[in-house]
């Protein structure tokens, strides 16, 4: 079976090809400026834009000896890529590699060095995340925060596409400690194995996913604002629900409210559980007719978790602004309007995938009617 391998990378690469007889002072200069990013650097630093040009040479030439112990010492990501594979990364040829890094210039050399190695042996579907622009740095903690939240759906989203066909490895010997502690977590969750290297030598230590489950029973109370909150969206602390929501779930910044790391980690392990029950979540401003039931409950389970998805981004529409319906018709997706015809009573809203709900819109609140595709609904709103 191929192996999804996702390494967190660092920049030990780079700082390794100091020499401490002639460049003195760079280490510290590196550690000072680890999360400028790109731009920053060539902008206000180029004569460390010239350094890690000659690290990343340095580097690429040690890569190039073919000596496995030189190369394992050199690099910790690849120390723990070789340990997977017994010194032998033709075993890996078949296999899918993603490399983590920071959105900073240091970050993103040293992933570029191990991706063209990796490529250059044969593992040839090897990536780098995050894209350029995504902030993920270690330099305050709403960079760091944010980063991470980005990082969680998006491991979820790749290991759902490879856990069927693929063994899914985290390979944590590289990498910022930083991500490291938060991928740690997250592999007890999304990996089959998680891999480190013993301190100083080149022994592969494997850990097996444990048995975790989320307690439901612990969620459920909270359903509701965690839906909401799901995908970035942001709620406004004076809504009573948000009150009630465990701290460490959400991140406050007055007056909103996010899920924090651990709450998106919580919600994306039992959000299809509770988005695809017989009935619909109770979102505040929104009232379901007995016919919007009736439509809601025959569909299948991946169906409602779509259509309460978007649910809970209009009920965040209709409750963080004053005039939410016109939210509601001013997004892009939505569409909020109203029928023209013999149903001009009669409003309704787009969904993705060719759906449409019809409505009622009034003082602040939507009444849904139907659901489905859009000549079933437009037929019979």
């Amino acid at each position: 079976m191929p192996r999804l391998v996702i390494s967190t990378v660092g920049t030990s690469l780079l700082t390794n090809q100091i020499d401490d007889e002639f460049d003195s002072g760079w280490n510290e200069e590196l550690q000072k400026y680890a999360n400028l990013t790109r731009d920053q650097v060539n902008q206000s630093h180029p004569e460390l834009v010239n350094k890690i040009a000659e690290l990343k040479e340095k580097a690429e030439k040690v890569l190039s000896t073919g000596n496995t112990l030189g190369i394992r010492e050199a690099s910790a990501e690849l120390n723990g890529i070789y340990g997977l594979y017994e010194e032998d990364l033709s075993q890996g040829q078949k296999d899918i590699h993603w490399l983590i890094t920071t959105d900073t210039e240091q970050g993103r050399t040293t992933a570029e060095i191990v991706k063209s190695f990796l490529v250059d042996q044969g593992i040839v579907n090897t990536n780098i995340y995050p894209e350029p622009g995504s902030g993920l740095s270690t330099a305050n903690t709403h960079n760091f925060s944010k980063g991470i939240a980005q990082l969680i759906p998006w491991i979820q989203q790749v290991t759902e596409g490879y856990k069927k066909q693929a063994k899914i490895c985290f390979n944590l010997v590289g990498g910022f400690k930083a991500i490291q502690g938060y991928m740690n977590t997250i592999g007890m969750f999304y990996a089959d194995e998680i891999i480190y290297v013993f301190e100083g030598s080149n022994k592969l230590i494997k850990i097996p996913r444990l048995p975790i489950e989320v307690n439901k029973s612990e969620v459920e109370p909270y359903k509701v604002p965690l839906a909401m909150m799901d995908f970035d969206r942001e709620l406004l602390t004076s809504w009573e629900e948000t009150k009630k929501v465990t701290s460490n779930w959400v991140l406050v910044v007055e007056p909103d409210m996010t899920l924090s790391t651990w709450g998106q980690l919580i919600w994306n392990q039992c959000k299809e559980y509770f988005l695809s029950q017989d009935k619909p979540l109770k979102f505040p401003k929104i009232e379901y007719t007995h016919s919007f039931l009736d439509d809601y409950k025959s569909k299948p389970s991946d169906e409602k978790v779509i259509l309460q998805e978007n649910l809970a981004r209009a009920a965040c529409l209709l409750n963080n602004h004053t005039d939410g319906i016109s939210a509601m018709k001013q997004d892009g997706i939505f569409r909020l309007r109203r029928y023209e015809g013999k149903h001009k009573d009669i409003d309704h809203f787009d969904l993705p995938k060719a759906r449409r709900v019809s409505c009622l819109a009034k003082d602040g609140q939507l009444y849904l009617r139907h659901y489905g595709e859009h000549d079933y609904v437009n037929n019979n709103p």
